[in-house]
């Protein structure tokens, strides 16, 4: 009786530990401004990101998912 106390307390205890981290976290409307910065990009050159567009729907061979369409021919 005593070991069941024991683990039922101790998976309380580890549940308490695991869940109390799930905070949702909602951004503010005044903190949306840092968030659309351009250093907040992962690519901060359109240029460069044109560029990896058409590097990745040439080599996949596939459309969709990078929001461009065409085959891997090249000639797009």
């Amino acid at each position: 009786m005593k070991t069941i106390t024991l683990k039922l307390v101790l998976l309380f205890l580890a549940a308490l530990v695991l869940f109390s981290s799930c905070a949702v976290q909602h951004v503010k409307p005044w903190e949306r401004d840092q968030l659309a910065q351009k250093k907040m990009q992962l690519i901060h050159d359109p240029t460069e990101n044109g560029l990896d567009e058409h590097i990745y729907f040439s080599k996949e061979a596939s459309s969709g998912g990078k929001s461009v369409g065409g085959g891997g021919c090249g000639c797009n």
